[in-house]
């Protein structure tokens, strides 16, 4: 190979490698600044969001974070009452946590017997909310205060959302580990809003055999599984449905 090749070869490789380079920084860019896909693990927004459910979420309506440094763009607005909300749980700094804003702060927060009253007005269920606590005759299933005069989960408060906080809660509010028990949560900790549903995923009716270390045909025979029962497995009229 001549010179002149050997410079052409080397400035093709250096050209591709930028071009990668800049494709890699771009999606992380649009990851941890603008859009993000997020996998629902738990029940707690049933039927809103089911397990299974992959969503994106726009991160730059409540100020992104900027990758590497702590700086975040200007909120375009902060979340309001009726929001489908992704935030860090403030337990642990960590976990992400999907969850429905109820309240801002300032307002006062009090469920009795269930019901939610947001500054002393009924606060409307989504369509798909959901109560699973219920007699055989239907009847709500009502937990009392704790001994003492503790709050619980169908009864809480009053309680004031400090400023700049969030109160939070799942639309199965029977099955929802949220702002009820562990309060508001700040608006740093809040990452996104929940925009749409782009895969969902039912594992329910076709459950996949398990994958063991131990067993080396684990894994073959768990993408073998899903193959033949894929079509079964998908929730098709779930794709692309909007989050409201």
């Amino acid at each position: 190979m001549s010179e002149n090749e050997q410079k052409k070869h080397s400035d093709s490789v250096w050209d591709n490698f930028k071009q990668i380079l800049f494709a890699v920084v771009l999606a992380l860019l649009i990851k941890t600044s603008i859009v993000e896909a997020y996998k629902i693990p738990s029940q707690s927004m049933e039927n809103t969001l089911l397990v299974g459910d992959f969503l994106l979420a726009n991160k730059f309506i409540f100020g992104a974070r900027v990758p590497l440094v702590n700086w975040r763009f200007p909120a375009i607005r902060e979340p309001e009452p009726g929001d489908v909300v992704i935030f860090i749980f403030p337990g642990d700094g960590v976990t992400k946590y999907i969850k429905r804003c109820v309240a801002v702060g300032g307002d006062t927060v009090l469920v009795k017997d269930k019901e939610l009253f947001v500054n002393g007005e009924a606060f409307p269920d989504d369509i798909f909310a959901k109560y699973i606590d219920t007699t055989p005759n239907g009847e709500p299933m009502i937990q009392p205060r704790r001994p003492g005069g503790l709050d619980s989960r169908d009864n809480f408060g009053p309680f004031v959302v400090p400023k700049d906080c969030f109160f939070m809660m799942g639309d199965s509010r029977d099955n929802s580990y949220d702002s009820r028990y562990w309060g508001a949560v700040h608006k740093d900790l809040v990452l996104g809003q929940a925009m749409v549903i782009h895969w969902s995923w039912e594992e329910d009716h076709h459950p996949s055999p398990d994958v063991s270390v131990s067993d080396p045909l684990s894994v073959p025979r768990l993408f073998l599984y899903n193959t033949v029962h894929f079509f079964q497995k998908v929730r098709w009229g779930r794709l692309f449905h909007p989050i409201s």
